[in-house]
């Protein structure tokens, strides 16, 4: 199934795309896309309706694809091809970091660079929806736990990220660094999440081509060693790294700007595009 949430911010009714590419209201039977509703038991709910029989609702803007994310949980330097464009090493265990939950937006909503940014950068990432609750689960039983998967843009300003000292959470908290969609894709329609194709363009222009089969840490681990350190909750978000074709890995390195437009997606996950803009 491919899951959405469809209207204005803070009005958003939960929605399914159904097999004709029309949009479907679960109003009646799911408050938001989260909680139980992308539990084990509720995926198997919303399964057994006929989606056909729901009312229809007019395409509009589409918000972020799942609501009530107490983590926003991201992954540094997890694609081997990325890590070297950045002259980083691969790191032994997985970097965590957090980006705020403040940050989510919807796919196609405007990202805002922030007051004294001069280096807002760009990451198409593979999203993994937790669906229900996982404390020190093993890798072999870690995708029961998974809901879905989605595109995430982890927007970042390299900056606040590398150069103001401290950890990089402030350069990838900004309000509007977290689009999340355009749907959540339950993890039945994704055979293998570690053979994906990335894809990101800059006004039209091929910057990221990748796979999430250069992933260091396949999406499996990564919820088996999150779940370690800490619960994960349904809802929660973990955005596991990028391929290469970053901004800070070209040379000269290339940012942002106020009226570029940034496409990206992922095979069997949608796209996304934003437009750039300054903040006010």
């Amino acid at each position: 199934m491919k899951l959405m949430r469809v209207g204005e911010p803070g009005r958003e009714k939960p929605a399914l795309l159904d097999a004709d590419g029309k949009i479907r209201d679960l109003s009646a039977h799911v408050s938001d896309v989260g909680g139980e509703a992308i539990s084990p038991a509720g995926l198997a709910r919303i399964a057994a309706l006929d989606a056909k029989s729901l009312p229809e609702l007019a395409p509009g803007r589409i918000g972020a694809c799942v609501a009530g994310t107490g983590k926003f949980i991201c992954i540094g330097l997890n694609f081997s091809d990325h890590a070297a464009e950045t002259g980083a090493t691969v790191p032994p265990e997985p970097i965590i970091f957090m980006k705020a939950t403040s940050a989510i937006v919807g796919p196609n909503d405007n990202v805002v660079i922030p007051r004294g940014s001069e280096k807002t950068d760009w990451e198409v990432e593979l999203g993994v929806v937790i669906g229900k609750t996982a404390k020190y689960v093993t890798e072999a039983e870690a995708l029961d736990y998974v809901a879905g998967y989605c595109v995430s843009n982890d927007v970042s300003e390299r900056a606040f990220q590398t150069e103001r000292s401290g950890q990089w959470t402030k350069g990838k908290s900004c309000d509007t660094f977290g689009p999340i969609g355009p749907w959540l894709v339950t993890k039945d329609e994704i055979a293998d999440p570690q053979n994906l194709g990335m894809w990101l363009k800059v006004n039209g222009q091929t910057m990221q081509n990748g796979s999430s089969r250069t992933m260091v840490y396949g999406v499996a681990y990564l919820v088996s060693y999150l779940s370690q350190f800490m619960s994960l909750q349904p809802g929660d978000v973990i955005s596991t790294g990028t391929p290469p074709g970053v901004g800070m890995g070209l040379k000269p390195p290339r940012y942002l700007k106020a009226g570029d437009v940034v496409e990206l997606g992922i095979e069997g996950l949608g796209t996304q595009k934003q437009t750039f803009v300054a903040d006010r």
